[in-house]
Order: structure tokens, then C-alpha cells, then sequence
């Protein structure tokens, strides 16, 4: 299966992670082109380079791209900023994308208590699999 990993930046490493355990599994996977850029850095460089790749190297829109030639997206929701299964507005965008587009979703978590958007969310109808691989198929 084809999947798009999708998250918030500062989750690169455990999307990086998440990308190698699919990828033995057989799958194709891709992450954004820009994670390589987060990782070892702090939050406050994270913050910085994100601002500066949204709005000089229109980052939303070449993330998008990979998400029409997925079968799936893998949401890659763990806690930030203390919030548990934390899931940021650029990615809630990529999950609705993905939903217009009919692709299967998958979160690593369950859907976060986020009351501006908890409800979409879960509408979404996304496959929780809680680290079980064997339910991503």
C-alpha cells in the first residue's frame, strides 16, 4: 500500500520512525520533504524553519501533492504541547484533504479532544490502530 505520513513537524522523528517499521512491513511510504529538515533541532529552531518553509517554499501545497498519489495517509498524532494525540491545524487540513480525495485514514493514536474539531474528526472515520501494524491494510 501506498501511504503518506502525515503530522505535525515537530513529530519528525516519530515519523521517521513510523515511516521504517511500515517500510519493513513492504509497504511504500513517504514522509514530507521537509522532515529531514526538523530533525535534531530544538522546538524553538522547529518553529522557526516551519514559518519559513510555509511561507517561502509553499510547503502546504507540496505536502497536499503527495497526498493524491497515496492510498492512505498515516496520521502520526502523539502528545504536544500538552495536549494528548495532539493533531495541529495543518494536518487537520491534510486530513480533510485526504477524506475529499477518498483515502483511507489511519491515525497512530485515537482522535485528540480537540473541541474545535474533535467531531470532523472523528466524521473522518479514521482507523486507530494504536501501534498495531497489522491493522494498517
Amino acid at each position: 500500500m501506498k501511504i503518506a505520513i502525515i503530522g505535525s513537524m515537530q513529530l519528525s522523528d516519530k515519523m521517521v520512525e513510523v515511516r521504517n517499521q511500515l517500510l519493513e512491513l513492504g509497504h511504500e511510504v513517504t514522509v514530507s520533504d521537509f522532515v529531514d529538515s526538523m530533525l535534531g533541532k530544538t522546538a524553538e529552531e522547529q518553529e522557526t524553519i516551519k514559518i519559513q518553509q510555509k511561507n517561502n517554499e509553499d510547503a502546504m501545497r507540496k505536502d497536499c501533492k503527495r497526498l493524491e498519489n497515496a492510498d492512505a495517509v498515516l496520521v502520526v498524532n502523539f502528545d504536544k504541547n500538552g495536549i494528548t494525540n495532539y493533531i495541529g491545524g495543518n494536518t487537520f487540513l491534510e486530513i480533510g484533504y485526504a477524506h475529499i480525495l477518498g483515502k483511507k485514514i489511519f491515525m497512530f493514536n485515537p482522535v485528540p479532544e480537540i473541541p474545535v474539531y474533535n467531531t470532523e474528526l472523528k466524521a473522518f472515520k479514521p482507523v486507530v490502530f494504536n501501534g498495531d501494524f497489522s491493522l494498517i491494510k
